[in-house]
């Protein structure tokens, strides 16, 4: 990846060009995509596709993209992608070359379903819908990516065109307005990446994660980057050193094989860094050994078993990294054993071993995993996977960003395999619980489910599952859903039936309120209609019928309030108000001297009140943006913000373009984790530099210590990010110092 880094770090040239050299620059790149499909076309193939090609060109004749060069390239981009990197064909080609045609011009999906037939038009008309789907308000998102998974279930092209159309905008965001750039990055790790993985396509999930971290994580991307390319000739040397001898072992077995070593990709250096809070000369697996071997496909398994055995003889395995997806294939098809063994000078090495057509579902996903299953006739695990998301889409009916979030952890997290009592395997995703696998069995099972059985010995409903565990359920006809339950449960068809249930015994209890309100207005004299009840549903600020029914029959509404209503005629008058209440602005234009001076929103420079999100804390200097909330006014976030990926995702429209203005008055608070040896007098070398040297306020300080090592949390009131940078490379300076990093201090609800 670090070849491929230095590449995306090149800023995009800008489209400056003749018409005549433009006109030259489309056939060139038409002929290419021809070159490339070359050996899918079959008769009457490319009159069809030159057809797309015309009808496109000529309906995006006037349009331009931001870069400046015309639309029509970008169209022949997605193929170009869809053909080399996913290994589609004929009709996915017609469909990229006319993914953007319904929506953005004069063609209607009538002609194109005249022109190419039903098939390719029902593809296009997935796209179409696609196109609008992480915009406008999250209901309506939800909707439309309900709308899409139904498409995609229907016909997996429709996604996998529609990444590669994200692949090539994510390719040529440089041309984009920062605040956009941003809301696309953020939607594309949040929705486009984990999609890319599920498909299988591994290479177009790490650049698109690489992609997005170069515009939400410049600094820190830049960084990696650049330490990849200083330590590349090091790293080629280790890798060859570690390679030969196993080398030798393949050709003196008669083996057919590649072997390489390839980088990891920078978000993926990056998460590490991250997540087990090392440096990057810290990180071990910067790169990945591959074996991949030519073997007939009986003799795949065997030949990658011995080639582990090979390995492992010359180095020693960590036996808790090995992972065998041989004998059980993710459901995107992929098929590897991983391993990680002790190299020379004492460094963990992760090994892939795989044959060429793993490889090449490892690579091409979706596409090449159905070539081969062509004939196989059994339902497999993508189909089961597709099986799964039919059932919950069918009867989920979330209109919120619940429905995004709980689509992302039941369907593109990593698995683990469960076993039933009778030894079936069922997929679940981790952090599944017990309860997940009750309602996967049946949703009869989950209701009722009191308790589990993991290896014979007893379990809590919520107790998380973990691969090879053999669960046997336990039930009991008492049992009934609890609200409780849906934080126990992350599977979206667990969510979707213990939500159904609950909604049946909330209309149950309302019936109830039902009655006692309908006594009530008519022992007022009041008649009990749909008027009258929506101005009851308007004075306690509800939002249906069952809610107030129900708040009714669980005495949350106190029905002795009605005595200052009147009664005119048979309907009903709310009593007025002492003093009216004006509406609550979404964010108020005050401002003090102070404060106005500190920020600037908009291209306009508007001031407005803000506050800062105790999430990420934000400083003078930190790359931040701000998003209206409902309640309390602009909040202003970094971009980095552990919530600012699915803020931007699915939040888009309420985000403000926002920058810092120089103050120097005002301080803001942030935090820092410190950690290292416990030498006498570090607490008060640290406390110096911060008070006595440069003079800043601690906010607040915790210290633990446990055997010879300390870690500290300081709290401290900082002008800018500048002073922070200078604060902590002085505490980095000091002896026995691990690390200091900047924290999230915790969102205060």
């Amino acid at each position: 990846m670090a070849e491929q880094a230095n590449v995306i770090d090149n800023p995009l040239p800008k489209y400056n060009l003749t018409e005549e050299q433009e006109r030259k620059e489309i056939l060139r790149q038409y002929r290419s995509l021809l070159r490339s499909l070359r050996p899918k076309l079959k008769k009457g193939d490319k009159e069809l596709v030159r057809h797309a090609f015309e009808m496109s060109a000529e309906a995006h004749k006037s349009m331009r993209r931001k870069s400046g060069e015309p639309y029509i390239l970008h169209p022949i981009a997605v193929a170009e992608i869809c053909i080399n990197e996913i290994g589609l064909g004929v009709r996915s080609t017609i469909c990229c070359l006319l993914h953007d045609t319904v929506e953005d011009t004069d063609i209607t999906l009538e002609d194109v379903q005249r022109e190419f037939g039903n098939e390719i038009a029902k593809i296009v008309d997935g796209l179409t819908k696609i196109s609008n789907v992480l915009d406008a308000n999250s209901s309506k998102q939800a909707e439309n990516f309900r709308k899409i998974l139904l498409t995609l279930t229907d016909d997996p092209r429709v996604i996998l065109i529609k990444l590669a159309d994200r692949l090539h905008n994510m390719r040529t965001l440089d041309y984009m307005k920062r605040e956009k750039q941003l809301k696309i990055a953020s939607e594309t790790v949040w929705v486009y990446a984990p999609l890319a993985h599920r498909m299988g396509l591994y290479n177009i999930k790490t650049e698109m994660e690489d992609l997005s971290m170069k515009y939400m994580e410049p600094e820190q991307y830049k960084e990696i980057a650049r330490k990849l390319a200083e330590t590349k000739r090091e790293r080629t040397r280790y890798i060859n050193e570690f390679i030969r001898p196993i080398k030798d072992k393949l050709i003196a077995q008669g083996l057919d094989f590649e072997i390489y070593g390839r980088p990891k990709s920078i978000h993926s250096i990056w998460n590490k860094i991250r997540k087990k809070g090392v440096a990057f000369e810290e990180v071990y697996d910067l790169f990945a050994i591959r074996v991949i071997l030519n073997s007939p496909q009986e003799k795949e398994k065997e030949d990658c078993w011995k080639v582990y055995s090979m390995i492992t003889d010359q180095y020693t395995p960590s036996p808790e990294r090995l992972r065998d997806w041989l004998s059980n294939p993710k459901s995107n098809g992929y098929e590897a054993l991983h391993t990680t063994v002790m190299g020379p000078q004492g460094k963990w090495v992760e090994v892939q071993i795989r044959s060429k057509r793993m490889n090449e579902i490892a690579e091409k996903g979706l596409a090449a995993h159905y070539k081969y299953k062509e004939g196989a006739g059994e339902e497999d695990r993508f189909d089961k996977w597709f099986g799964q998301i039919r059932e919950v889409l069918s009867h989920n009916d979330t209109d919120s960003v619940d429905f995004l979030q709980d689509f992302k952890t039941s369907f593109l997290a990593e698995e683990i395999y469960v076993y039933t009592p009778k030894g079936d395997v069922k997929m679940l995703p981790v952090g599944s619980t017990a309860l997940d696998f009750a309602f996967s069995i049946h949703s009869a099972v989950g209701s009722k489910c009191i308790g589990a059985k993991v290896h014979h010995k007893l379990v809590p409903i919520s107790y998380k599952l973990r691969s090879g565990d053999q669960v046997e359920i336990i039930t009991s006809n008492k049992q009934k859903p609890t609200e409780d339950w849906l934080n126990i449960v992350v599977t979206a068809k667990a969510k979707s039936k213990i939500k159904d249930a609950l909604r049946e015994e909330k209309r149950k209890i309302a019936d109830d309120g039902k009655y006692i309100l309908q006594k009530k207005l008519e022992g007022m004299g009041a008649a009990f209609h749909s008027n009258n009840i929506e101005i009851l549903e308007h004075f306690y600020k509800l939002t249906s019928q069952l809610e107030l029914f129900y708040r009714i029959a669980t005495k949350a509404i106190d029905l002795k309030e009605l005595q200052d209503f009147q009664v005119l005629g048979d309907k009903l008058e709310p009593p007025k108000p002492a003093k009216p209440v004006e509406p609550e602005p979404e964010y108020q234009k005050t401002y003090s001297k102070k404060e106005s001076e500190l920020i600037i929103f908009g291209e306009s420079s508007d001031r407005v009140e803000y506050h800062l999100a105790k999430c990420c804390t934000p400083i003078p200097g930190d790359d931040v943006f701000g998003f209206v909330t409902t309640g309390k006014g602009l909040m202003i976030h970094r971009t980095n913000c552990p919530n600012a990926a699915r803020l931007l995702a699915n939040y888009g429209h309420r985000v403000v373009k926002t920058k810092w203005a120089k103050n120097k008055e005002i301080s803001f608070l942030t935090g820092l984790r410190i950690i290292g040896l416990d030498d006498v007098g570090v607490i008060h070398k640290i406390t110096n530099i911060i008070s006595g040297e440069l003079r800043l306020n601690i906010a607040g300080l915790s210290i633990e210590s446990k055997e010879g090592v300390f870690e500290g949390n300081i709290k401290i009131f900082v002008h800018d990010k500048e002073q922070l940078h200078q604060l902590v490379a002085r505490l980095k300076a000091l002896n026995g110092i691990h690390s200091v990093e900047r924290f999230e201090m915790e969102d205060e609800k």
